[in-house]
């Protein structure tokens, strides 16, 4: 996979993504989430792959085992880069997804959503019930997901050194919450910099306002990716 930024595509339609995208003249790294997925379906991730983009398809699968595996089955087909799971899941759905995936395409990678960046300490405790530290939460999923033949993690960079530590290099530490200095945090609460998540350990960082809503997308993306690549 590109060690490139990712890009969050934060649009509502493809109309809008295509007038992003045409932007640019080099192949980038995108996130489809579900927001845009949702509401464009697969035709929307084809006319991406026929620009020669990598695709993060962001969808936070969450469901009981055979569910999540048929519906990896599908994405597969999609030849996307990269997918996800909630490794709250389990191990079995966990197993279960690669069994999906790898049925039509033995290439895409796989990783688990240890803890949303936007989860604080607090929800953790009051709202998810899970009584210990927000770095002990992450790094058990990290571990799991690992042990489940996962090839990585979605994690914030304030967890990925412990992964690195834990889980080694390859496995990947693919980190939201990135904001360029002085830049809003919006609803992230777990964040940093580009430079600060390089150092931490992460393995690629995953941007989106900072670069789809600035005024110029090409620029903004070109300063982050010299600061996180350099």
């Amino acid at each position: 996979m590109k060690k490139t930024p990712i890009i969050a595509l934060d649009f509502a339609s493809k109309d809008e993504v295509m007038r992003f995208l045409h932007q640019f003249d080099e192949p980038l790294f995108v996130k489809v989430g579900m927001e845009l997925f949702y509401q464009t379906g697969p035709e929307l991730i084809q006319a991406i792959k026929a620009l020669g983009h990598d695709i993060f398809l962001d969808l936070k699968l969450h469901d009981i085992p055979n569910t999540v595996s048929k519906a990896m089955e599908g994405l597969a087909q999609l030849n996307v880069d990269l997918v996800n799971v909630h490794a709250a899941g389990g191990r079995i759905m966990m197993e279960r997804a690669i069994e999906g995936l790898r049925k039509h395409n033995p290439d895409i990678k796989i990783i688990a959503v240890t803890q949303l960046t936007s989860t604080t300490e607090a929800q953790l405790h009051e709202e998810q019930n899970i009584q210990t530290s927000m770095e002990e939460a992450v790094l058990n999923y990290a571990k799991l997901a690992q042990s489940s033949g996962l090839d990585g993690v979605v994690c914030s960079p304030l967890e990925a050194t412990m992964i690195r530590e834990q889980c080694g290099e390859a496995f990947l530490k693919v980190t939201p919450g990135i904001r360029p200095q002085n830049s809003d945090a919006n609803d992230q609460k777990r964040v940093t910099t580009p430079e600060e998540a390089k150092v931490l350990g992460a393995t690629h960082i995953v941007v989106g306002r900072p670069i789809t809503q600035s005024e110029n997308p090409v620029e903004s993306y070109h300063q982050i990716k010299e600061s996180w690549l350099n």
